[in-house]
Order: C-alpha cells, then sequence, then structure tokens
C-alpha cells in the first residue's frame, strides 16, 4: 500500500481533527478527497507528509510506519503543491531555478545545477505547458501559471506520490480548466506518481480521480470508486442537503436543490 491508515484519529487541544480514519491507497490509484471547509482534508495530508502526528492508530507511508521511520527518508519521495509553500518561495526567482529546486526540496536554489537537473526542469515545465517561460520571474505569472511550475517543481524529485491541496484556489474558470486538463494528463502518464487530490469542489473530479474520499466534520463519510460515491443520494446525505449529481464527459456537477428543510 502507498498510504494505510488504521483507525488513526488526530487531536489537537481535546478537538478531533480526524477521528477513526480507516483507508488505504494502492499502486495505480488517484484520489479525490473532497469535504467543506474544516472537515480535516488538509490534516490529512499533513500526516501523509509527517508535518503532523496522529494521536492514535496506525498509519503506514510508502510501506514505512509512521513513528518507526526517519520521515526524512520518505519525503523526496513526496510531492506536495499547496497554497502555502506558494507563499514560501522566493517571489523574484527564476521559474526554471523554482523547479530545479524540487530536486534538494528547499525554499531556494542553493546547490550548483547540473546540466541533467536543467534540461530535466525544461522538460517538466514543457510537459505543464509552460516550456518558454523558464526565464521568468515568478511572480510575473498569472495564478495557474504559479499552480504549474510547482507541479513542475514537485515532480522534480521523482515522487511516487503527489499531494495537491486545493490547487485550483484562486483561479478562474478558463484558468481552472486548463489547469485540471494538465492533471488530467499527470494521472494518464506512464509511470507517472499516484495523485491525491483535496478540493472541496465535486467538479473539479476529473476522470483520471478514479477513486473518492468524502470526509465530513473529520471522518470518512464514504469512500471508493467515483461513479458510486459521487451519486445524487450519497451526496445529498454528505452535504446534508438535497443535490442532484450531473454527469458530463465523465465528470460530475453538482446542482443544489433546496435547504436542509427540503424547500
Amino acid at each position: 500500500m502507498l498510504v494505510e491508515m488504521r483507525q488513526m484519529s488526530c487531536m489537537r487541544e481535546e478537538k478531533y481533527l480526524l477521528k477513526d480514519i480507516d483507508w488505504q491507497v494502492k499502486p495505480g490509484e488517484n484520489w479525490a478527497i473532497v469535504g467543506l471547509n474544516g472537515s480535516g482534508k488538509t490534516t490529512l495530508l499533513n500526516i501523509i507528509n509527517g508535518y503532523m502526528w496522529p494521536s492514535s492508530g496506525r498509519v503506514r507511508v510508502l510501506g514505512k510506519e509512521l513513528g518507526r521511520v526517519d520521515i526524512r527518508e520518505i519525503r523526496p519521495s513526496i510531492g506536495w503543491v499547496s497554497s502555502s509553500l506558494q507563499e514560501k518561495l522566493y517571489t523574484h526567482e527564476a521559474v526554471e531555478d523554482i523547479v530545479v529546486s524540487g530536486k534538494y526540496a528547499s525554499i531556494g536554489l542553493y546547490e550548483r545545477a547540473g546540466t541533467a537537473d536543467r534540461e530535466r526542469a525544461l522538460s517538466l515545465l514543457q510537459e505543464v505547458g509552460l516550456r518558454n517561460l523558464g526565464g521568468r520571474r515568478y511572480d510575473t505569472l498569472s495564478q495557474g501559471e504559479k499552480q504549474k511550475v510547482l507541479i513542475a517543481r514537485a515532480l522534480m524529485s521523482r515522487p511516487r506520490l503527489l499531494l495537491l491541496d486545493e490547487p485550483c484556489s484562486g483561479l478562474d474558470i478558463f484558468s481552472r480548466e486548463q489547469f485540471l486538463k494538465a492533471i488530467e494528463g499527470l494521472c494518464r502518464r506512464a509511470k507517472g506518481p499516484n495523485l491525491l487530490y483535496v478540493s472541496h469542489r465535486v467538479e473539479e473530479i476529473i476522470p483520471g480521480l478514479t477513486k473518492v474520499l468524502l470526509l465530513r466534520r473529520g471522518e470518512v463519510h464514504s469512500q471508493g470508486d467515483a461513479a458510486s460515491v459521487l451519486t445524487t443520494e450519497n451526496l445529498s446525505d454528505f452535504f446534508e442537503i438535497p443535490v442532484e449529481v450531473r454527469w458530463q464527459d465523465r465528470r460530475p456537477w453538482l446542482i443544489i436543490r433546496g435547504d436542509s428543510s427540503g424547500r
């Protein structure tokens, strides 16, 4: 298993952030993790990354049990894209340098990059549609372009897991669709990383994300194949309000039908 959680709970200040999580990610699976704000999605990613520790239960990541392994041994195999990382980057740096820094998991490039690293960085930028922007300063890019740079950076170390935490946050609808197209390409990539895609928007679940985990108030509501989880009945129960799910181009679209009283 790439990720395995057994009765995992995480508490802070006597409050459950996550409670009794049982979940497995098998090789070849790409998951969407969906929940409203405060449902525990980011906490789940932080535990996988080793930035937070569970209060109880068992967690194994890439075959290693957390608490019995130096987390620095597995972090290079985990790519991470989040808005919090974007805020920490030196915005005056060149795009190519930021991508290369992903090999060293550093904020800023402090090592002399070899020709092979530079070529790989440019290849990854081409893969996400930014080949001609390698020399540009990061702070001159659009929000969507910045997110694509972070994906290229995350791929630099050839990770087995790629964690995407609300990657479409702040994107307009056109930038979002371009970005999701790049993510779909990653899902189809031969020998590419397994994706864990966090969002609170059902419509961002592209065809390549074939598995879905629904989190509500820190607990698993349901999980499984996207088609079986993302139904009108199940999502109405999950959101606690009548909704309708319509599928178009193999993507779910949510329509709110009324409030919790059924009006």
